[in-house]
């Protein structure tokens, strides 16, 4: 063969290898381009659903607040109603008052007590509970230490 020849048939078997080399670069890069073009599709889809959920839950929220304010001025137009029923139909003061929201003195509970850690009096959580009285004059010569 012809040393010609060689050079040409070189020339030509690089220039497929290098066709052959651009092709897959080509399809493993434009896999990539294709993975990541379903990823931004699914990305645009799962906002779109959360746009029209947080719309929905917004919508939700917005009719909430209107039926608490229906229902709050339906009770206050039914408490005028009672009001100006019991002023014109009953006879009996305390429940006018009853009514009206007013509490009477009699009606009125004391509040609960806060609970002390201390008993009055005598109670098991005195100090001498449970211990025998000794005699005044054995009292009076010990010395008690001071209490803070």
């Amino acid at each position: 063969m012809n040393e010609s020849n060689i050079d040409w048939i070189l020339a030509i078997a690089c220039f497929l290898a290098g066709i052959g080399i651009g092709a897959l670069c080509y399809h493993l890069l434009n896999a990539n381009v294709a993975r990541n073009q379903k990823v931004r599709q699914r990305l645009a889809e799962t906002e779109l659903e959360l746009s029209q959920v947080r719309d929905a839950l917004n919508d939700h929220f917005t009719k909430a607040a209107d039926l608490a304010g229906s229902i709050r001025r339906q009770s206050d137009e039914l408490e005028q109603h009672l009001m100006h029923g019991a002023d014109r139909l009953v006879d009996d003061l305390k429940l006018r008052r009853r009514l009206h929201g007013e509490i009477a003195e009699e009606e009125e509970v004391d509040p609960p007590q806060v609970p002390r850690d201390y008993a009055d009096g005598n109670g098991t959580l005195a100090e001498d509970y449970g211990v025998r009285r000794q005699r005044a004059a054995e009292q009076e010569t010990v010395a008690q230490p001071p209490r803070y």
